[in-house]
Formats: C-alpha cells, structure tokens, sequence
C-alpha cells in the first residue's frame, strides 16, 4: 500500500504527540490491533526532541531524532539511582497499515546513556 508522505508523518508525529504528553490512550489509539512494538529502555524525566532525518517506503518510515532531556532515574537503562542531563541519538523504524502503526522499533544506545548519567 502506497500512503502519501504527509499521511504517514500525521500518524508518526501523532504518535509522538501522544507519547510526550503522557496520553496512554492516544498512544494506544495510533497502533492496529495487532502491534508489534519493540522499545529499549526509556527516560521518564521532560525531553524535546530535534529531527535529524527521515526516510520514506511504501508502508515504513525510519526517522532519527535527538533526544533532549533531564533523566530522572536511570532504571529504563539499567542505571537506577543514576539521573542527568542527557542528550541521545534515538533512531525508529514505523511499519505502517490501514493508518496505524503495524510495528515500531525504537532503539537507545545505553553505553552512551551510561556515560551521561552520574
């Protein structure tokens, strides 16, 4: 299924939305009922995020962002206790279907989040 680029970053950038402003069931409402999902870890502390670049198929796009923000405790990445400013590189890969997201994969690079936090 071909979907048109602005179709694809709406669901994307909804999605996105959703997840920073901590609405479960906006989150939820973005994906089929059949999800796939896939994240490695995750801060919990406020965050922005600056786009690097996204790349566009027929049903998937893969988009790269930096992940701005105060860590409060380091336990999504294995590192309880450890909290900090943190500035990561935090690439996704969308499957897209029917206008909701099929699978996500998200994933973090903790050596480097480990490096960061103190």
């Amino acid at each position: 299924m071909n979907m048109r680029r602005e179709t694809m970053d709406k669901i994307v950038n909804d999605h996105f939305m959703y997840e920073a402003s901590a609405d479960l069931e906006g989150v939820v409402g973005t994906y089929t009922d059949d999800p796939e999902h896939q994240v490695m870890g995750g801060p919990d502390g406020p965050l922005r995020a600056e786009p690097v670049m996204k790349l566009y198929g027929d049903d998937f796009i893969v988009d790269e962002s930096i992940l701005i923000g105060q860590v409060v405790d380091g336990r999504p990445f294995n590192l309880s206790g450890k909290s900090g400013h943190a500035r990561m590189r935090l690439p996704h890969v969308f499957q897209l279907r029917d206008g909701r997201i099929a699978k996500e994969r998200v994933w973090f690079d903790f050596a480097d989040m480990k490096r960061q936090l103190r």
